[in-house]
């Protein structure tokens, strides 16, 4: 399981406290008597809970489960107090100096095909002989992730075309999905067939195939070959959609 930023997504967070707050949630809604907290707490840290971002079995011991009791009962939002805290200088790099990003920067902007480790190698000679204090390996890499300078490919054909193409999709914002759930948001749009086929009238034509697809699971709802791209055969092929899936939201 990757728990790298477990403390910081907001949604790993929820779940996280939504668990804690299910386990020592009875004890908050049925007090046990003055002297028994101890062994009902022992009792929980016998049990095995399933994980909600891992999936595997867990279990808490004592100690956690009273920190996470006297969280939960002093505040004014339970499920809140539950939540991991997230550090002061979370987005932040108090570490890196000015002239360590700048000259991070301008080598990114220079050679952007390079691996993390490239850049941390090649800003160490750069800064070599001057007072600059250099951060580790693991700062340098979570700074070129935060600030989205990531390793981009050299395209196959460097041609001037495909500069020009590479650099204009830097500049748009590309979602890997448009919304959360399953079945809130479809597209489609017609594709035209490679090769031409043969009509009972005996006029060869080239075909079109129209896709539906759902955004956030990418199931394509219907697909259905078409002799034109006209709005009769789009709704009646997003009717067959309908028909299969139902409406989206």
């Amino acid at each position: 399981m990757n728990t790298s930023n477990t403390l910081t997504d907001p949604l790993k967070r929820d779940r996280m406290a939504r668990l804690r707050f299910s386990i020592i949630g009875p004890l908050l809604a049925a007090p046990p008597e003055p002297g028994s907290l101890q062994a009902e707490l022992i009792q929980l840290s016998s049990k095995t809970w399933r994980h909600p971002l891992s999936g595997f079995d867990v279990v808490f011991g004592v100690s956690t489960l009273e920190r996470w009791y006297y969280a939960a009962r002093r505040a004014h939002d339970p499920v809140a107090a539950l939540k991991d805290r997230l550090r002061g200088d979370v987005g932040r790099f108090p570490s890196l100096t000015p002239i360590v990003i700048e000259t991070l920067t301008t080598q990114y902007r220079e050679h952007q095909g390079w691996t993390a480790q490239l850049h941390f190698d090649n800003l160490c000679a750069a800064l070599k002989g001057t007072d600059a204090e250099i951060a580790s390996y693991p700062t340098i890499r979570r700074y070129l992730k935060a600030q989205g300078m990531f390793r981009q490919a050299r395209p196959k054909r460097a041609t001037a075309g495909a500069l020009a193409a590479r650099d204009r999709l830097e500049r748009l914002e590309v979602r890997s999905f448009e919304v959360d759930h399953v079945c809130a948001l479809w597209h489609l749009d017609f594709h035209q067939g490679s090769r031409r086929v043969l009509t009972r009238q005996g006029v060869w034509v080239t075909p079109m195939l129209l896709g539906v697809i759902d955004d956030r699971s990418r199931l394509v709802c219907h697909l259905q070959w078409y002799l034109d791209e006209t709005a009769e055969s789009l709704i009646h092929g997003l009717s067959q959609a309908f028909m299969k899936r139902g409406l989206p939201k």
